[in-house]
């Protein structure tokens, strides 16, 4: 039987339980980041995620250059629009991302991603600009007669104008806005304006340093156009081809190497070097001979960078990199030494030895390379829905890598916030690129 002492301290314990559980939801309701509405959110795992804030762009900016003729977010339970197929795919990467921020809103099971979508840019890690830059630069990049200006030329200029009146932007200076340039002519007009962004980009190559440099910026890889090679169980001898490269040949600035390795390298045997490209069964015909090659040449072209890296690396044919310049992507966490090899532009242009160098490389040395080429080949590898590691999940955590530097970078840019109108401009003039107006 209870006695009156337990009843008096059974009413003294629940109402004090119950405050102490009121005052913990009450804390947790105002430190947690708030989710989209779904039940499949939890607040244990919310900070976990890079907190996303994307721009309610019209769709002219994004899924309408791509035929889309909805007036809002396209609803990706019931229909995704197709990115165009062909040299389009291989820059594709801000599709990739809007997709993978949108579906963040309604999947059941959110293990493996890096980012969340939320609603508040208050709450936000970066902001990201849904424009999809590379296809309208190969679309509309080109001015007709009667105007100087292309249709990509002025969806910058209205991106522009859009992007430096927002509150978000003017918090910042927009050096924590996120925006996808991967194209190498993408975002002509607007990089000089919206350069304290962070840019994902294939290379560096047509930027200058004051613009895009390895301290702000993201490389991303390309979407890689050939067939992976699945299961793959080929090995050094099932592989007859010493070296492989088709492609263009003769390009322009750093890519006139091509042309010479071309003459000094098309006789030599088990090597194949010749003119291709993807028309007609190009890219089938790649993916043939990239799966039944050892070694898979990337020689720079017009640009340090190109897809044929990752074309190699999706058929686990070990990259042969000729380019000095050349960023590679998550270098900062990727090894590339261990499933690439790389040769200076020097040392490729020396009569002979180029081949002798891949000649030197044995069964043992090539199949470790494969066998690495085999366990990273999915960080490079764009899909939807986003996989855990996958291309776009590792672009998200370089971004996450940056936040850091970025908020140290803004804090030091308010410390004069409460100074005169006048002194913040000078201040913000000061830090400009010298080429920037």
């Amino acid at each position: 039987m209870p006695t009156k002492l337990h009843i008096l301290l059974l009413l003294f314990l629940i109402p004090t339980s119950l405050l102490a559980i009121s005052s913990l939801h009450m804390l947790r309701s105002n430190t947690l980041p708030h989710l989209p509405t779904t039940p499949h959110h939890s607040t244990k795992c919310s900070s976990q995620f890079l907190k996303v804030f994307m721009y309610n762009l019209p769709p002219v900016f994004h899924f309408g250059l791509l035929g889309w003729k909805g007036t809002a977010w396209p609803d990706l339970r019931r229909h995704i629009p197709q990115y165009p197929g062909g040299l389009n795919l291989q820059h594709s990467i801000e599709y990739w991302l809007t997709l993978d921020l949108l579906s963040t809103h309604f999947s059941n099971n959110l293990t493996g991603r890096t980012a969340l979508r939320v609603r508040d840019s208050h709450e936000a890690d970066v902001v990201f600009v849904p424009f999809f830059a590379s296809i309208s630069y190969n679309r509309f990049g080109k001015s007709h007669k009667r105007s100087k200006k292309s249709a990509d030329d002025m969806l910058q200029e209205k991106l522009v104008q859009f992007l430096v009146a927002q509150e978000e932007w003017k918090r910042s200076g927009g050096r924590d806005h996120i925006i996808v340039a991967h194209h190498p002519n993408s975002l002509l007009y607007a990089r000089m304006k919206l350069w304290p962004a962070l840019f994902i980009l294939a290379d560096l190559g047509r930027y200058p340093s004051t613009v895009a440099n390895l301290n702000k910026d993201v490389i991303a890889p390309y979407n890689h156009l050939i067939q992976p090679f699945a299961h793959d169980h080929s090995g050094f001898h099932a592989r007859p081809t010493l070296l492989y490269f088709q492609g263009a040949v003769y390009r322009k600035d750093g890519g006139t190497i091509r042309q010479e390795l071309f003459y000094m390298l098309r006789d030599e045997k088990d090597v194949h070097f010749t003119f291709g490209s993807i028309k007609g069964d190009g890219i089938n015909q790649a993916s043939i001979g990239m799966h039944a090659s050892k070694f898979c040449l990337n020689i720079a072209g017009d640009t340090p960078s190109s897809n044929r890296l990752f074309d190699a690396i999706a058929s686990h044919c070990v990259p042969v990199i000729i380019s000095d310049d050349i960023e590679l992507p998550f270098e900062d966490i990727l090894d590339y030494s261990q499933f690439c090899v790389f040769v200076s532009t020097a040392d490729a242009l020396k009569e002979g030895f180029l081949i002798d160098f891949i000649r030197s490389i044995g069964k043992q040395e090539w199949t470790r390379m494969w066998t690495v080429l085999k366990h990273v080949e999915h960080h490079f590898r764009f899909q939807y829905p986003s996989r855990e590691k996958d291309a776009v999940q590792m672009i998200w955590q370089a971004i996450s890598r940056k936040i850091p530097a970025k908020k140290r970078r803004i804090n030091r840019a308010t410390r004069l916030s409460r100074t005169a109108v006048a002194g913040e401009r000078m201040a913000i003039a000061g830090s400009l690129p010298r080429n920037f107006w």
